[in-house]
């Protein structure tokens, strides 16, 4: 299997967890350090919403594992008219879930437009922005990863 296979496994097991609600402890958010993160589960009901200008955010985790440098998990619920921020360059892979609302992904200056149980692959070295062209709030789960291929610059 190469890294993108092995990865969308493990970011599928992660997401299903994330998504299904489950009626564990929400395991602790790491910040950047060495510690390798550890299997967990993460209850929707139990995450910190923290209000940003754009909408709301929910930090899952970051930090090492044993086989990626960094990965990040974070969902992001979008105001109406909001969008992620200016479109920027990012050196890493994501991959976004939309679970509810209505998404327009920009990426290297196209434009999509897609609604809930659609995902978004950004490759390595692309410009990037996610915007909220509709009425409601749009919510996604974001899941980025650093690999030793990883570009620095």
């Amino acid at each position: 299997m190469n890294t993108k296979m092995i990865f969308c496994s493990v970011a599928a097991a992660a997401l299903c967890s994330t998504l299904s609600a489950q009626t564990r402890e929400v395991a602790p958010t790491m910040s950047s350090n060495t510690t390798k993160l550890v299997s967990a589960v993460y209850d929707w009901e139990k995450m910190q919403p923290m209000v940003v200008s754009n909408g709301v955010r929910r930090t899952l985790f970051e930090g090492p594992t044993a086989t990626l440098d960094k990965i990040n998990c974070h969902i992001t619920t979008l105001n109406p008219g909001e969008q992620s921020g200016e479109p920027r360059l990012h050196m890493q892979e994501e991959v976004i879930v939309v679970k509810e609302g209505t998404i327009e992904a920009t990426y290297d200056g196209h434009s999509e437009t897609v609604g809930p149980g659609s995902v978004i692959f950004f490759a390595s070295h692309a410009t990037t922005r996610l915007r909220n062209p509709g009425k409601v709030p749009a919510t996604y789960t974001v899941i980025y990863y650093y690999t030793p291929l990883t570009p620095k610059k």
